[in-house]
């Protein structure tokens, strides 16, 4: 397919600050975006998509009839069949409230005020969605790749199986968390495992540990997608066998480049 291009990109900005939206529709005009609707409420961004579809919706945390949860749940639930990317732009800091958007396959969480850098980014992670480029790899048929991908989250499963799908992957086994993994490792195979780090019963870590100490499946590579930012708490997790981390948001060009790297490397 041609190269989609961000003049292409058709947005909704739901801020209900007249100053915030002159600051961000700059923003978005220095990369090149033009086509941008506006909503100052959660009422307002419904009536519109009611008819008019973007193909990225920009919402900041706190609006006058809710917040950018209730945005994204009816774009996750009720508009499920157009897959919208959403992004949030946000001054809040806490983890807590920060990660129910990480875990709910938001494209980009910015800060509030946001650099050109972040918004870049953002953008060309919004790209990389909408527009289906097939990993070529030398020693496998990415068609035939057998991945299984484990998160608790099923609008995080399904953000990273459509990543997967547009690079070209067709062969996929879901499960709800590191215990179910574990039972599906016993009578399947796998090529690639793509798994969460926050995880009831068998978190992310233990899933890895005991991969790696499977006679039958420890030379699979392993994927970890994880919100941790703590640094030791990284290294931990590494040093269970994990073979690439990505942070969570994630940009879909990181996943394609770690996923290279890691089949690849085989010899």
């Amino acid at each position: 397919m041609n190269e989609l291009l961000s003049a292409d990109l058709a947005i909704m900005l739901i801020e209900p600050s007249p100053t915030q939206r002159k600051i961000i529709t700059k923003e978005l005009q220095g990369e090149g975006i033009l086509h941008i609707d506006f909503a100052d409420s959660i009422a307002d961004a419904k009536a519109q998509l009611q008819s008019n579809i973007p193909d990225l919706i920009i919402s900041c945390l706190h609006l006058p009839d809710g917040n950018a949860v209730d945005i994204q749940h009816y774009i996750n639930h009720d508009l499920s069949e157009y897959s919208i990317p959403f992004m949030l732009i946000s001054s809040e800091t806490r983890k807590e409230q920060l990660e129910i958007f990480k875990q709910s396959g938001v494209i980009a969480i910015l800060p509030k005020p946001f650099n050109k850098l972040h918004l870049g980014k953002a953008i060309n992670a919004t790209l990389d969605i909408l527009s289906p480029q097939e990993l070529e790899l030398d020693l496998y048929d990415i068609q035939d790749l057998r991945v299984l991908v484990v998160d608790d989250s099923k609008l995080a499963r399904q953000y990273i199986l459509r990543v997967l799908t547009n690079l070209g992957a067709t062969r996929f086994t879901e499960a709800e968390d590191g215990a179910q993994a574990l039972e599906i490792l016993q009578t399947q195979m796998f090529d690639l495992i793509v798994t969460d780090y926050n995880m009831p019963q068998v978190n992310g870590q233990e899933l890895t540990e005991s991969i790696r100490n499977s006679d039958k499946h420890a030379h699979i590579p392993v994927l970890m997608v994880t919100s941790e930012a703590n640094d030791a708490h990284l290294s931990n997790i590494m040093q269970s066998g994990v073979n690439a981390l990505c942070d969570k948001p994630f940009e879909p060009d990181t996943v394609k480049k770690l996923i290279y790297q890691l089949l690849e490397q085989e010899s």
